[in-house]
């Protein structure tokens, strides 16, 4: 099997690992859109997120009165998506329960990553499945990094958003105190290394559907979702990418020692049920 997918539209060119099912390289006319990776700040690129989001306190979670190791984002993006490519244009990328994942999530589920393009976007719909005969609690979320100039970079939400954020506490725990994000009028929020002096930007269940990043850089993106409440905001003091991820939950609060259907923000899903949550990247 291939250790990598290529899809072309056009001059668009988009470029998926069979490992994480991690977007690689994103080209527009021969110029990338995608961060690239460097241990020095952020080596991954685009990682998927599952089954859960954000930092687990102490790197475990809680099923029916077992501990189980399972860490910051959760396992896919460390694992290997089998792939079948459909058209030049799409690929499904799949990934399954199995008894690495059951030590570390005791549930069967089938993660489904539907990449599409066309000639100036991507499109990426995530589905879970249920495929055990218990309910099963998950949370999701895609973690692009795009290549950005801080100074003169900025985002614009379509709809005016709450400014007061979670303050992310030791170990990434989600606090219960609040910091105010420097937007304008609600929409507008200028990037620069001050919004990251430890973490990211938590906007938790936003009336935005889309929102336009000015990357600094001669380029714009138009993101938008669904079925996915949370926008998350990250970047590194003096890195040269902006993270805009979409998550259906968050990571654990401070102090919470609960199992993880209790974990706020957790998706429950009966046995065979399903759940699509869709991310499309437009250069405007």
């Amino acid at each position: 099997m291939t250790d990598h997918i290529v899809l072309e539209a056009g001059a668009n060119r988009l470029e998926i690992a069979t490992l994480g099912a991690e977007m690689r390289s994103w080209r527009l006319g021969g110029r990338e859109i995608l961060w690239q990776g460097d241990p020095k700040w952020w080596p991954e690129r685009s990682p998927i997120l599952f089954p859960v989001v954000g930092w687990t306190r102490g790197g475990e979670s809680r099923v029916g009165g077992r501990t189980y190791p399972l860490g910051l984002h959760g396992f896919a993006r460390r694992s290997v998506f089998s792939a079948e490519q459909t058209g030049d244009r799409t690929v499904r990328m799949r990934l399954e329960q199995s008894a690495e994942t059951l030590a570390q999530y005791p549930f069967g589920f089938a993660l489904t990553a539907d990449y599409a393009i066309d000639e100036t976007s991507i499109d990426l719909t995530l589905t879970v499945r249920n495929t055990g005969d218990e309910p099963m609690p998950y949370a999701v979320g895609v973690h692009p990094g795009f290549l950005a100039s801080k100074a003169s970079a900025r985002l614009v939400f379509d709809a005016a958003e709450e400014a007061r954020v979670p303050v992310i506490a030791p170990g990434g725990l989600i606090s219960d105190r609040r910091r105010t994000a420097p937007l304008q009028d609600g929409r507008v929020l200028p990037l620069d290394d001050s919004l990251f002096p430890d973490d990211a930007l938590c906007f938790m269940d936003v009336r935005s559907r889309w929102l336009d990043l000015s990357t600094g850089e001669g380029a714009t993106l138009r993101i938008g979702w669904r079925d996915y409440p949370n926008v998350v905001v990250w970047s590194k003091p003096g890195a040269p990418f902006v993270c805009v991820e979409t998550w259906t939950g968050s990571g654990d609060p401070e102090g919470f020692t609960g199992d993880l259907f209790e974990k706020p923000g957790m998706i429950v899903l009966q046995p065979g049920e399903t759940r699509a949550h869709g991310y499309v990247a437009t250069v405007l």
